[in-house]
């Protein structure tokens, strides 16, 4: 039985060598704001919001034309299931 992850690592590599980790709690979380937010304003140089739900009052913007390449990594939380 494959098992489910319980989030997903974002690693947001910028174009000035920066790397920005972000979770999401599902990978459909991470592809809504992918496809809604990212995506449409990729050649844009204006500042936009990247989701931080994990950590109470702060937030992170970025410019998407600044983004030179995202890694998503499934992460396990839980310890491997013995039956």
């Amino acid at each position: 039985m494959p098992r489910t992850p319980d989030e997903y690592a974002v690693y947001i590599l910028l174009s000035s060598g920066h790397r920005e980790e972000v979770r999401f709690t599902t990978i459909q979380d991470f592809q809504k704001w992918y496809s809604g937010e990212l995506m449409p304003k990729a050649n844009d140089n204006n500042f936009i919001s990247v989701p931080i739900k994990n950590l109470q009052g702060e937030y992170m913007v970025i410019r998407p034309s600044c983004v030179a390449a995202i890694r998503v990594e499934p992460v396990f939380a839980g310890s491997v299931d013995r039956y």
